[in-house]
């Protein structure tokens, strides 16, 4: 069984940013998948970024040049850093991963981006 607990979540001003974390705990985290996906009320859960265990990785097209996801092999953690953002962004943000067998969501942190 894996935990994952989302932390760095709250309300900001436009263009401001926000560093949200995701730590792991239960298995092998050097070898997952880690993503992060987002759901705003009445929508669906989407794919904001995602790193393999190598390092690379991927962005939906609405967050690419302002969010970027980063991990700490040595701390279980994955990091989703935004910046510039936007009232669009608004939503509850879900840590996300996947072993190929195995996935597992954290229970999410709401992030706000109002004036």
């Amino acid at each position: 069984q894996v935990q994952l607990v989302e932390s760095g979540g709250g309300l900001v001003q436009p263009g401001g940013s926000l560093r949200l974390s995701c730590a792991a705990a239960g298995s092998s985290f050097s070898t997952a998948l880690m993503g992060w996906y987002r759901q705003a009320p009445g929508l669906q859960r989407d794919l904001v970024a995602s790193i393999t265990g190598g390092g690379l990785t991927k962005y939906a097209d609405s967050v690419k040049g302002r969010f970027t996801i980063s991990r700490d092999n040595a701390k279980n953690t994955v990091y989703l850093q935004m910046n510039n953002l936007k009232p669009e962004d608004t939503a509850v943000y879900y840590c996300n991963g996947n072993w190929g067998v195995m996935a597992y969501w954290g229970k999410g942190t709401l992030v706000t981006v109002s004036s």
